[in-house]
């Protein structure tokens, strides 16, 4: 049986979706699906799909509505191979501003919005120029795992970061070695992560820290997807790695550069721990009609 999406296509900082609204969570779409939809040459194309769903409606959104009663809306995203991932960073900021424009939400200026997923409930909060997610609590993995990529001489050693979704981020010299990695093939990590990892190539910029702000340049592989223009969650885990590698005394607050854009990232204190949030600007693309059999 066919089934027509009306769909919009939107980014972050060049970290590309394609989203629809199924509210009542009647339209089930299959990973093959899925990656037709995100094939650059014979569909959409994009990074991965976000289904804008009720909570109530399905499974995983229980656990959602558990944590926070105030969570109406799931976000249901999918890589572009079509396997599940827990969180997406520019994803949410995205999938924000969708439920605002679609008429589902209304968020003013300042005001902030709590979405379902299946890392947990994320806050979203609306600026004057932009979307900024708080990621919740992140923790390091630990270890030195090895990292092996192609056009990359010497394996390197990586730092495991969680936030919500698994990263390994590995510190480059120069910025011509972090041009010559080809992110075409998948890294190889030994030990090799079980369920797979994203991994972001970082090299800091002269100086590290201008005006009380950390600067470093990225290329991330996010598992699922491939290389991608920018990774949210991989933004958030390159300063959180660089900020440990930096030692005390490095900054809070951080400007991540890659080749979709600029993002921002801010660590802060809470009662549970210390927090993550991730801002920078949404666009919307077009809009259209996809049929799928």
């Amino acid at each position: 049986m066919a089934v027509t999406l009306q769909f919009t296509k939107g980014h972050g900082a060049g970290n590309d979706f394609v989203l629809f609204a199924d509210p009542d969570g009647a339209i089930d779409l299959t990973a093959d699906q899925i990656a037709l939809i995100c094939d650059r040459h014979r569909g959409i194309g994009a990074d991965g799909v976000i289904r804008a769903v009720r909570s109530r409606s399905i499974a995983e959104g229980a656990d959602s509505l558990a944590e926070d009663s105030a969570a109406e809306w799931f976000m249901d995203y999918h890589n572009s191979d079509g396997s599940s991932a827990e969180m997406c960073g520019n994803g949410i900021r995205v999938y924000a501003r969708y439920l605002i424009e679609k008429g589902y939400v209304e968020l003013e200026h300042g005001d902030t919005l709590s979405i379902g997923t299946l890392a947990g409930v994320r806050d979203i909060q609306r600026n004057l120029s932009s979307f900024q997610t708080d990621l919740g609590r992140w923790s390091l993995r630990g270890g030195e795992p090895l990292v092996h990529a192609k056009d990359l001489p010497v394996a390197r050693p990586g730092l495991g970061i969680d936030v919500g979704n698994p990263h390994i981020v590995v510190a480059l010299s120069h910025d011509d070695e972090l041009d010559a990695v080809d992110l075409g093939d998948v890294p190889v990590i030994e030990p090799a992560p079980a369920d797979g990892v994203n991994v972001e190539f970082v090299v800091p910029r002269e100086p590290l820290v201008s005006n009380g702000v950390g600067r470093i340049r990225m290329r991330v592989h996010e598992r699922g997807s491939g290389e991608t223009l920018s990774c949210g969650t991989g933004t958030a885990a390159a300063a959180l790695a660089t900020r440990h590698w930096a030692g005390s005394g490095a900054p809070n607050q951080w400007r991540v550069e890659m080749p979709g854009g600029i993002l921002g990232v801010r660590m802060f204190p809470t009662e549970e721990g210390e927090h993550v949030a991730l801002s920078g600007p949404v666009e919307f693309v077009y809009e259209g009609e996809l049929t799928l059999d």
